[in-house]
């Protein structure tokens, strides 16, 4: 009996041990400050332009993969998989929102793909689905607790194509549009919104679509229907009017009296669109600066649903979102219903 109370112990401090262990996910050992983090302003080109180095085996494409450093064994983590625009790289969204700055503290497990066209389209999809399955099966299905799709301009189009699909339609709990288009009723794009004469290329970013555009790459979808926690984002210059009613809100039964807040940002944001600053255009978006935004949450949704909208003030489409905007952006996106992963759907 003392042996085998003794061969128990050693077993049950093994286990132990091992939970203790951080999780190295595959391909993307941690380190802190992240790899390849860009200063607080003056971002070298071929930093913002990477692609990450995390590789995804079946298609050999790179991707970025942020995580908290002492991640443990069977910790409940919040996913993300986070789109760039067109034009855009992975690391330029990365910055765009930064949720590599908010890992640790919100437990956050982020994916950047890259799209080599700079562009997505049906030929990504299987690229984006193995980047998913793979977090799955590293992390296990039962330690997801919620998974967003994250998305600017065109990544947020392209969240919206994909979103009810048979693949990503049993998996993702929450869209973030980040000027990606807004699911339940669309805020129009401002008159004098459109891509600015290029002039001299900063140094400091590029998110320029390119030429050649796959056929419809830029039409927005049609609206999806299945069940999903909805944040819209955007600059106050890049639209038109901001609708006051939400057909995802109505869906939900949320409070026709939305709660609107003010966030204050004394700091920048990381990146902006460098090639289209001489003169710039305060709808497409000029450099960096501190700011405020609007947070318009609709209450009461049933099933702990989230809906919201955020306007950053005196903004566009291309001006990184500042730290505190962001971090209130990852709170609603935590307060939202999540567990498609955990219980298959």
């Amino acid at each position: 009996m003392r042996l085998l109370r003794f061969v128990l112990a050693t077993i049950a401090v093994s286990a132990t041990s091992a939970l203790a262990q951080p999780l190295t996910l595959p391909g993307a050992p941690c380190v802190r400050p992240p790899v390849q983090h860009c200063p607080d302003e003056g971002c070298a080109a071929d930093v913002v332009t990477s692609g990450g180095d995390v590789v995804e085996p079946k298609t050999n494409r790179t991707y970025f993969l942020d995580y908290p450093c002492d991640l443990k064994r069977g910790e409940k983590v919040t996913f993300i998989l986070s789109l760039h625009g067109g034009g855009s790289y992975g690391n330029w969204q990365r910055h765009y929102f930064p949720l590599l700055d908010y890992t640790d503290k919100y437990r956050l497990v982020v994916a950047t793909p890259f799209s080599p066209r700079r562009v997505w389209s049906a030929e990504d999809d299987g690229y984006l689905q193995n980047i998913v399955s793979s977090a799955i099966e590293t992390i296990g299905r039962e330690n997801i607790k919620a998974f967003w799709l994250a998305g600017h301009s065109q990544g947020g189009l392209t969240s919206t194509r994909i979103i009810c699909s048979e693949f990503f339609a049993t998996k993702v709990d929450g869209f973030l549009s980040l000027s990606g288009g807004r699911v339940g009723g669309q805020a129009g794009r401002a008159s004098n919104f459109g891509i600015p004469a290029q002039a001299g290329a900063a140094a400091a970013g590029r998110a320029t679509p390119p030429a050649g555009l796959p056929a419809g790459a830029l039409v927005p979808p049609l609206p999806p229907m299945c069940d999903f926690s909805h944040i819209f984002e955007t600059g106050q210059h890049e639209i038109s009017e901001l609708p006051k009613t939400s057909a995802r809100a109505e869906k939900y039964k949320c409070s026709a009296n939305a709660k609107r807040r003010e966030v204050i940002d004394t700091k920048a944001g990381y990146v902006f669109d460098g090639t289209r600053q001489n003169p710039g255009s305060k709808a497409w978006g000029l450099r960096p600066r501190p700011g405020k935004a609007d947070i318009i949450m609709f209450r009461g949704c049933k099933d702990k649903r989230v809906v919201a909208d955020v306007v950053r003030i005196d903004k566009g489409h291309t001006e990184g979102l500042e730290p505190e905007v962001t971090e209130e952006i990852v709170k609603l996106m935590l307060s939202a219903r999540g567990g498609k992963i955990q219980h298959g759907g």
